[in-house]
């Protein structure tokens, strides 16, 4: 199986026992390795403590043991999003609307991989950004290699 499968195969597994316990799964990445790491960032509505990713570790550790997609030694890290959380689903643009952001794309948008600006919208099938300079750029989905919430200090 290929990285990608394996990271599919996980995505599937853990998921719906992150949603059952009450978090969402915001990203799970995983490197193969003499020592792999596996990566869940969770999230929930009021936050998430110390004590909701150590829960998370103990579930997913209990069905990782149990289902053994991995064949080789791995660590597992469970942690919340931070302040520039990823934004990984459709679902994530939608709800931060308005925020800042910044993107990197797969390929040139508008002769550019990188932005940063304000999320004005997310459409069915693209984003659109408001630059700093006030121009607006659309990037699709489908073209979103990363994307996250954009923290930038408050004014005084």
């Amino acid at each position: 199986m290929s990285r990608e499968e394996v990271k599919q195969r996980l995505i599937e597994l853990i998921e719906p026992l992150v949603e059952k316990k009450g978090f969402e799964l915001v990203q799970l990445e995983y490197v193969v390795g003499k020592h792999g790491n596996l990566q869940l960032i969770i999230d929930h509505e009021k936050g998430i403590s110390v004590e909701d990713c150590a829960m998370i570790s103990r579930a997913v550790s209990d069905l990782l043991d149990h289902d053994d997609p991995i064949t080789h030694a791995y660590s597992l890290e469970v942690s919340s999003p931070g302040l520039e959380r990823p934004l990984t689903k459709k679902e994530h643009f939608m709800r931060f609307q308005g925020e800042k952001i910044k993107v990197k794309a797969k390929e040139e948008v508008e002769g550019s991989i990188k932005f940063s600006g304000t999320l004005q919208n997310a459409e069915q099938d693209h984003i659109v950004i408001r630059k700093e300079d006030g121009s607006l750029v659309a990037v699709p989905y489908k073209l979103i290699s990363r994307a996250n919430l954009w923290y930038t200090k408050p004014d005084k």
